[in-house]
């Protein structure tokens, strides 16, 4: 197929996203909620359906992860997925991202084997690819450089803090008395009501102390859209389950190995169900790759667990003087609540309804 040119669809335009959606849906594929960007090829046949020409291939991307291709049946060898990539690449380097990953069906994963992009792991419904100016191995490497991380055993524990309460600490100080080093990764995807930057600097300063205990941010393979889009959107069904396991996985795989993790804590769930599948689809991975999760009762305050979401809701509802607050957060929590930032962030909540 000769002269074609993908061409930008407005995702806010209804009967645009309309009709790459009713394409996708013809390939058994949704177009994500969290997407910013697509691409479609039309075929130049007018569609008096849609008084338009007819889409026959598109892609999208949401931030540097490249998502929801499809290409029609007779226009497979026709090199429609290189032009697609190649374009959505420029794309990604004119806004400055020169690392991108793509989501597709494991059946799918060898063509962009082809066009250089390096598998990071594929279950049944999913393949996590990536290229660009470093992959995985190399983000670990530096990491590890960074934080000055040695070889000894270690504990870990992968939190959102949105933000630090008295329930984390708890789950880190048990995780602190029971192993000489642990880690504790802090999500850095800036999608909560709590910037990136404040939750780590509140865990940082909250755990001090505890001499054995490493704070680290996630980075992308960790909790991020990258691995675990259904964790900010809050999907569910058998997405979910492919989502958790895919990042389980990849803690197992990569992080596990290569940190020399055999412990893993996790805190139980009672409230949010992404959460707790999350939980499951760890116990179930991660002692494949030779490290045991170990769950926690939640602390609680009397007859309720300690949760961030139910800080979040005092203070939405003006309680940020509360005797109530007082024992569900560090003094560390408390004392950034009170500076102009943290009251930036409550101000924001009562306006706005926020998110994990």
């Amino acid at each position: 197929m000769y002269g074609v040119s993908p061409e930008r669809v407005n995702l806010k335009n209804w009967a645009e996203r309309a009709e790459v959606e009713a394409f996708l849906q013809s390939f058994d594929l949704l177009l994500d909620r969290d997407v910013d960007y697509t691409l479609a090829i039309r075929d130049g046949t007018w569609n008096p359906a849609t008084k338009g020409t007819s889409i026959v291939a598109t892609c999208s991307k949401a931030k540097s992860v490249l998502k929801c291709f499809a290409v029609s049946e007779e226009l497979r060898d026709e090199g429609i997925t290189a032009l697609l990539i190649s374009t959505m690449i420029d794309k990604l380097f004119s806004q400055g991202l020169y690392h991108s990953f793509i989501f597709t069906k494991p059946s799918k994963a060898r063509i962009f084997s082809v066009l250089n992009f390096k598998l990071i792991h594929s279950n049944a419904d999913v393949a996590l690819l990536e290229n660009g100016i470093y992959d995985i191995h190399q983000a670990i490497e530096e990491m590890k450089k960074k934080y000055s991380i040695g070889d000894a055993e270690k504990a870990a524990l992968v939190m959102n803090c949105n933000p630090f309460t008295l329930g984390h600490y708890y789950l880190i100080e048990e995780a602190s008395k029971n192993h000489q080093e642990v880690l504790v990764f802090i999500v850095e995807e800036d999608q909560s009501l709590f910037p990136f930057e404040t939750r780590y600097e509140l865990v940082r300063k909250g755990v001090a102390h505890l001499e054995n205990v490493k704070v680290l941010p996630s980075g992308e393979y960790i909790i991020s859209s990258v691995t675990f889009p259904s964790y900010f959107i809050k999907e569910e069904g058998k997405r979910l389950r492919a989502y958790t396991e895919l990042d389980a996985s990849i803690f197992g795989k990569y992080f596990c190995r290569h940190l020399n993790i055999k412990q893993r804590y996790v805190g139980d769930e009672p409230y949010c169900k992404v959460t707790a599948a999350y939980n499951e689809a760890l116990k179930k991975v991660l002692p494949t790759y030779g490290t045991e999760v170990t769950q926690l009762p939640r602390k609680s305050d009397g007859e309720f667990a300690i949760s961030a979401s139910r800080v979040r809701n005092l203070l939405k509802a003006g309680e940020l003087n509360s005797r109530e607050l007082n024992h569900l957060l560090p003094e560390v929590t408390l004392d950034f609540l009170t500076t102009n930032l943290g009251r930036e962030i409550v101000e924001k909540l009562k306006s706005n309804d926020s998110a994990h």
